[in-house]
């Protein structure tokens, strides 16, 4: 019992930090919570601008000088019980997100998987010109793009949505940083086990890649979600719009509807917020890991 008590006040006197590190920390973390607060407040403003009108929204600006007697709720019930489109749109997003994450996942990591595992001629040529592609600006492919699109007569369909993208050059590079840290010996210990080459990457070096595969789920899901380009330029039928190009649609030369504007924005943040905290634990570790594996 004495030496339990003992090896507690050890372990407390180790844990308790001097003066100086205790006020560096509180600093810090006042600091931190400061910047939370800054970063939320944009949406704070749109979700207080949610029960508002519109029209003297947009023409007054946004202000916390807000007449909370005046809220009302007919924008929400405009959005969940007149704007059938709206949700349209909304599962258009929903669905073609998760289709392009997934698949530019499985196959932007496989191909890194193959340069940096795997020797072969030409391999420096393939990796150079994944560096090079991550620098060309995408306004400069997208002429030639959709001339292929209407080449092969995809226009307007949701398949070209996330069909160019699959091998992504960003996630790419990302992921083959990360898999020149993962030991060879496992590589080798699952080929001796008689594993196969799929089931060596599927079984053995996946399941490592965690941290890798949360932080571009995020990244590439944030790059899905919001994306209005490319859509905007091959999509055509209305029914097939995704939610930036119908929010879009809300605003015309013969009548703006804020209202709906508003709240249909401010709900299209969460799906990107209940990613992000569903892979929080593993994002930070990712990014760093991607940044320092050479």
């Amino acid at each position: 019992m004495t030496e339990t008590r003992a090896n507690i006040t050890v372990i407390d006197e180790k844990r308790a930090l001097p003066p100086a590190l205790r006020w560096a920390s509180a600093i810090q973390a006042a600091f931190l919570i400061l910047i939370a607060v800054i970063a939320l407040i944009p949406i704070i403003a749109i979700f207080l601008g949610t029960f508002q009108d519109g029209g003297s929204l947009i023409r007054s600006g946004v202000s916390f000088a807000i007449d909370f007697l005046s809220f009302d709720l007919d924008s929400y019930r405009i959005l969940f019980t007149e704007s059938g489109d709206y949700f349209r749109w909304f599962w258009n997003s929903l669905w073609l997100t998760a289709v392009q994450v997934v698949l530019t996942l499985l196959v932007s990591s496989f191909v890194s998987y193959g340069i940096a595992m795997y020797e072969f001629r030409g391999k420096r040529i393939v990796f150079i010109a994944v560096l090079i592609v991550m620098t060309v600006p995408f306004e400069m492919l997208m002429l030639p793009l959709y001339m292929q699109v209407n080449d092969f007569e995809l226009a307007d369909t949701f398949v070209v949505i996330f069909l160019p993208f699959l091998a992504h050059a960003m996630t790419i590079f990302f992921f083959r940083q990360y898999f020149l840290g993962v030991p060879y010996e496992i590589v080798e210990a699952g080929r001796v086990d008689g594993v196969t080459e799929f089931g060596i990457f599927f079984r053995l070096v996946l399941p490592i890649a965690k941290p890798a595969i949360a932080a571009m789920a995020i990244l590439n899901g944030m790059m899905c979600w919001n994306n209005f380009l490319w859509p905007l330029l091959v999509l055509r039928s209305s029914d097939k719009f995704v939610l930036p190009i119908g929010l879009n649609t809300l605003l015309t030369p013969h009548g703006n509807n804020y209202d709906l504007l508003i709240v249909g924005a401010f709900f299209s943040l969460v799906p990107i917020l209940l990613l992000f905290l569903a892979f929080q634990r593993y994002f930070i570790e990712g990014m760093t890991a991607g940044a320092v594996k050479g």
